[in-house]
């Protein structure tokens, strides 16, 4: 009987030491996770974001992976844990591809990245450079803009199938 408890014990300790961490980011599968946002697979090292949050009435954290620091900026803008202080906000470095804290980071207008937001993360502040608060703007107007053309462009396309309709 008390070997059969040592080893529950054992086993118990063994699980619960052998789980993800509970801070931090975690290792991206590269082309085979996706972004939580938009779904795309997470290719470039150079803009992805992760995000660790506390869900409500849960004892352990999710992460959350992205392929671009603004899907990530407008995943987390509308979430009940935005304001936690135990939420965890990861970009990776543009240059380096090291995972820096993006409320700390510092943002540089790059020309591509994979969700056409524009911004790559690095610590050092240099000319031209945006604060977190800033790229945070930047990102809601890159959507906007995004959200103006997906309109036009859904209203050009039932105008030619009005057109098509008229024609048959």
């Amino acid at each position: 009987m008390l070997a059969r408890l040592l080893s529950l014990i054992f086993i118990t300790l063994l699980t619960a030491c052998s789980g993800e961490p509970d801070t931090g980011p975690l290792e991206i599968k590269w082309d085979r996770d996706a972004c939580e946002r938009c779904r795309m697979v997470l290719s470039d090292p150079h803009f992805a974001a992760q995000i660790r949050y506390y869900p409500a009435g849960k004892k352990r954290s999710v992460v959350e992976k992205f392929d671009d620091f603004g899907c990530a900026a407008l995943w987390l803008e509308d979430k009940p844990w935005k304001d936690d202080g135990r939420t965890e906000f990861w970009v990776a470095d543009h240059r380096s591809k090291e995972w820096i804290d993006a409320t700390t980071a510092t943002y540089v207008l790059k020309k591509t990245t994979p969700m056409e937001y524009g911004l790559g993360a690095q610590l050092e502040a240099v000319s031209g450079s945006m604060s977190f608060d800033r790229a945070k703007v930047h990102i809601s107007e890159v959507e906007q803009r995004f959200n103006v053309h997906g309109l036009q462009l859904e209203q050009r396309l039932r105008e030619q199938a009005k057109q098509r309709e008229n024609t048959q």
